[in-house]
């Protein structure tokens, strides 16, 4: 059970690094005036728009997403625990600040803000508890002794 938790934690986190890494690399204009969709505008209430810093925060969500691709498909328990800790490292100071501006929002943005934001801290935090209470594994390459 706890390694389909840890999986499934995995996933979301790799799917959603990837859905933003790709839209804020490929299209960083709309992804800072349209950013989350449906009529919010999170990204933009924020201050000026700018496309370097906005295309380096879609690849930072694709460099956390390769690692949970590493992450799942070795299974190997350093890469799960790499792949959360990262993310839990990410994810902590970006809640905090938002947490901090959260003026620049309506009060159901803000909530949005903090249940999305605080989720991820709560599945990276997840995924490292549970995969730091396991059995040390032997996570060298097949061949190295």
């Amino acid at each position: 059970m706890t390694d389909k938790l840890i999986r499934g934690g995995l996933a979301l986190l790799g799917l959603i690094g990837l859905q933003i890494g790709v839209w804020a690399s490929l299209a960083p204009r709309s992804f800072y005036d349209d950013f989350p969709g449906g009529g919010r505008t999170w990204v933009a209430a924020d201050g000026p728009y700018n496309e370097h810093l906005v295309r380096d925060f879609g690849a930072l969500n694709l460099a956390l997403t390769a690692v949970v691709i590493v992450a799942l498909l070795t299974g190997a328990r350093i890469a799960i625990l790499c792949a959360a800790l990262a993310w839990f490292v990410y994810s902590v100071p970006h809640l905090v600040y938002h947490a901090r501006h959260l003026h620049v929002y309506d009060t159901s943005d803000k909530i949005l803000n903090l249940v999305g934001l605080g989720g991820a801290v709560v599945v990276s935090g997840a995924i490292l508890l549970m995969a730091g209470r396991g059995q040390p594994t032997d996570d060298r390459p097949p061949g190295r002794t």
